[in-house]
């Protein structure tokens, strides 16, 4: 059974850091290209950054230069470093595990909130 874990989500300051983990099980890892999805309040969930299986990152135009997104294929974890956190970042932040022609899995989503 396909489970995805995220953690690493809180309640920071503007400009402040976070590290987005999302740690799997029940599938072959480094077959899956992995993203992040944030989901603001009343607002519907979008894709600010992927890693193919090679290990190519995509980005959002809102993560741009803030947002780095790594894999660890020993550890079935990808991360999602958070640089320069805005109010407009808040929501829940979900992990996505796709693959060409099979289904796509999620996990519950972690809370950021960035506020003063």
């Amino acid at each position: 059974q396909p489970r995805l874990v995220e953690s690493g989500g809180g309640r920071v300051q503007p400009g402040e850091s976070l590290r987005l983990s999302c740690t799997t099980s029940g599938i072959i890892f480094r077959h899956y290209s992995m993203g992040w999805y944030h989901q603001a309040p009343g607002k519907q969930r979008l894709q600010v950054a992927r890693i193919t299986t090679p290990g190519d990152p995509i980005y959002a135009p809102s993560a741009k230069g803030r947002f780095t997104i790594s894999r660890d294929n020993n550890k079935d974890t990808v991360y999602l470093q958070m640089n320069d956190l805005k109010p407009e970042d808040t929501g829940m932040y979900y992990c996505n595990a796709e693959k060409l022609m099979e289904n796509s899995y999620w996990g519950q989503g972690t809370q950021v909130t960035v506020s003063s």
